[in-house]
């Protein structure tokens, strides 16, 4: 018979919790007697099966999982706030070919867009001096995790000696985070819902570079849910106003009467890293 107590466990927050470690649980599982029935399918501890955690049934519980497990580790770490850069992955470093260009016009654009990779860079510099402020607990840079734009906000951050993070996605193509995004802040997502949610759930301000479908989409979250005021009002910085005004006519929107005029006000147009930070220190009164 166990002692009184023998199994009782801590959790992470230092709770007593008198029932059973299902980690104890797991690996003892894996040393139980190889029989037809042990070796069943059915027999396996369901948080243990990853074969049934993928079942299509399955998607609420991993829905939840994804949600949790960030929010788990940047609660842990005590990360209270964050600084969104969202950008293209197209766009090169100063210097570097424009890898995904199709044609001479395309590889122009891009490598003319680099200029956004240095000020990217800089714009993140200046948050982790910011985030030093507060034992790198408030202003975080996060990312996307991938090359371009994310990986000089990345970078940026990581120059100054701020923690950085990387949400990154399941892509048909074969991808990592950048080298830039620190380790114990690298995440990866199945569900890009999750992962938006991730990317505002800490947001103190969502700086947005040039980029393509995924930047608009993300784009688009943050003002709906800033407009809607389902989210409190943050800085919203668009890099590069006559890009954005070439590619959304905005003040169309206003006039066609599909929002209100004072719904542009919402955003912030900004060519230089000095003028977006300006736009922060503003907001929140910096010194």
């Amino acid at each position: 018979m166990a002692r009184a107590g023998e199994d009782a466990q801590k959790t992470e927050a230092g709770d007593w919790d008198p029932l059973k470690d299902s980690t104890e649980d797991k690996r003892a599982a894996a040393k139980q007697p190889l029989t037809p029935q042990t070796l069943s399918p059915t027999y396996r501890l369901a948080y243990a099966d990853e074969d049934f955690l993928v079942r299509r049934e399955l998607r609420p519980v991993r829905l939840q999982l994804e949600l949790l497990k960030a929010e788990m580790v940047l609660s842990e770490m005590g990360i209270q706030s964050t600084v969104v850069m969202f950008g293209g992955a197209r766009i090169p470093a100063p210097g570097q070919a424009a890898w995904a260009a199709r044609n001479e016009k395309q590889k122009k654009s891009l490598e003319d867009a680099s200029v956004y990779y240095d000020e990217a860079r800089r714009f993140a510099v200046m948050c982790g001096a910011q985030s030093a402020k507060y034992d790198h607990k408030e202003f975080v840079v996060v990312t996307g995790g991938g090359p371009g734009v994310m990986e000089a906000g990345n970078r940026g951050a990581t120059e100054a000696g701020a923690p950085t993070i990387g949400l990154n996605i399941m892509l048909p193509h074969e991808q990592a985070p950048n080298r830039f995004v620190t380790p114990e802040l690298a995440f990866n997502f199945h569900y890009f819902a999750i992962r938006k949610m991730h990317f505002l759930m800490r947001a103190k301000a969502v700086v947005v570079f040039p980029g393509g479908f995924g930047t608009l989409d993300e784009m688009f979250e943050a003002l709906t849910l800033i407009q809607t005021k389902r989210m409190e009002r943050v800085p919203l910085i668009l890099f590069g106003e006559k890009f954005w005004r070439t590619i959304i006519d905005f003040e169309a929107l206003a006039d066609f009467g599909t929002i209100a005029p004072e719904d542009i006000d919402l955003i912030n147009f900004v060519d230089i890293a000095d003028e977006a930070w300006k736009v922060l220190a503003d907001f929140y009164s910096f010194d």
